[in-house]
């Protein structure tokens, strides 16, 4: 069976062991919550705008949500028809078989209906990867496609790698081989994010695109370097720093949006108390219609933030607001 090259590096180990305390990390802070449908919508829109104008589409972050949400907008039809089909396709992506070559086909399609004639189905003819008017990497003949495809989905199925790496390398040897006419980049990035959803749920939804986008020179140097040496080790010590620099930014939001709504149930408690100052956590939870962690958890945020102390006992005694 064909195994793709590549060299498990300390370098990569350690990224391998980073990201996945981060994701441990941001999943404890979320605990069983899913991220609001608000802040889902917003990373996806960043994931589709970025994979969109890494592949050259001019349309801006705000015209992209417009078109997402159903506006009419000025521009090039086939752009607007890009982001048209790529909602699509990530719409599909969680009841995908990440290890079925047949998904592949059935995303492509959606992703590139009414862009190019054989949507669906590997080229006929010769490609390239183009980094603007220069050609980084001519891609193997059209007629070993199949047979490329075939191993490296049986490799991706069996494989002991690590999910982070084995992802990575999976991204790499797409674009190697560049299986379809058009829509290879985007669709290389969109099947590592399903594979990486397969290991952790979180990166259904984590926009790492955005931190390719940023990086974009870098990310065609990183194939190009992987082509020159013969295996992928270099693309996949850039991907890993991508999805590594992706979850800190996203604690950062995650950080933000869990102050907020901290902030205002403890204004709420904070009434609660100065309505009646032995009011029970159990009243609490029933007022609030909150967990007993959640607000034992905001109790102690007023205490540390030296809004509100306990006097006496927790039986009989009761909160003082310290103004």
């Amino acid at each position: 069976m064909y195994t793709p090259p590549f060299t498990v590096t300390d370098e990569i180990l350690h990224l391998v062991s980073e990201i996945s305390e981060q994701i441990g990390t941001l999943n404890a802070r979320l605990g069983e919550r899913m991220p609001s449908p608000m802040l889902r919508k917003e990373n996806q829109i960043k994931t589709i705008h970025s994979s969109l104008a890494i592949e050259h589409n001019s349309l801006s972050l705000q015209q992209v949500t417009d078109v997402i949400d159903g506006k009419h907008i000025l521009g090039a039809p086939d752009e607007i028809q890009e982001v048209k089909n790529a909602l699509q396709a990530y719409q599909l992506m969680q009841q995908l078989d990440a290890y079925s070559e047949s998904d592949l086909l059935r995303a492509h399609s959606l992703m590139m209906v009414d862009l190019v004639d054989n949507a669906g189905h590997y080229r006929k003819g010769s490609v390239g990867i183009f980094d603007g008017d220069k050609c980084i990497h001519i891609a193997p003949s059209a007629d070993r496609v199949p047979t490329l495809m075939a191993d490296l989905f049986a490799w991706i199925k069996q494989t002991k790698t690590h999910p982070l790496v084995s992802s990575c390398v999976f991204h790499y040897e797409f674009e190697f081989i560049h299986p379809f006419m058009d829509g290879n980049g985007r669709m290389g990035r969109y099947w590592q994010t399903l594979l990486l959803s397969r290991w952790k749920g979180i990166f259904a939804w984590l926009p790492v695109e955005t931190i390719v986008k940023k990086y974009q020179q870098e990310y065609y140097q990183a194939i190009a370097q992987s082509d020159a040496k013969g295996d992928s080790t270099d693309f996949i010590v850039f991907m890993l720093n991508c999805i590594l620099q992706t979850i800190n930014e996203q604690q950062k939001v995650t950080d933000k949006v869990t102050d907020k709504v901290t902030d205002k149930s403890g204004a709420k408690v904070l009434n609660l108390i100065q309505n009646n100052p032995s009011v029970t956590i159990p009243e609490m939870m029933q007022t609030l219609g909150m967990s007993d962690s959640g607000v034992r958890k905001i109790l102690r945020r007023l205490q540390q933030q030296g809004a509100l102390r306990r006097i006496g006992a927790n039986k009989n005694g009761h909160w003082e607001i310290i103004k």
